[in-house]
């Protein structure tokens, strides 16, 4: 695993989806509340930003094709058995950090 890497500042963040990098990789950064989750941006199906996908109930759903995801885990709905990864963030005092889990 990596080290926590800054993406940010909490007031950076609106609520719904963002893409950060972090080491290289394309993370979707989701803000719901006061909570922030962090999955891989890319899904499954044809490679569709998750960042620009509608949240609902704590499902994100790609704008390409409807596939959806749980945003705290990265499972796919329609198939849990796959999914996306999902990643470590951390905020400390108004700093939002990502760690990639894998």
């Amino acid at each position: 695993m990596s080290d926590f890497v800054t993406v940010g500042r909490v007031a950076d963040f609106r609520p719904g989806g963002t893409m950060v990098v972090v080491n290289g990789r394309h993370v979707a950064l989701f803000r719901v509340g006061s909570e922030f989750y962090a999955l891989d941006n890319l899904c499954l199906h044809k490679a569709g930003p998750l960042c620009e996908g509608e949240i609902e109930n704590g499902v994100v759903t790609c704008p390409w094709h409807g596939w959806s995801y749980q945003i705290k885990t990265g499972t796919l709905v329609q198939d849990p058995r796959v999914g996306v990864s999902a990643h470590d963030v951390t905020i400390t005092g108004d700093v939002v950090a990502v760690r990639l889990t894998d």
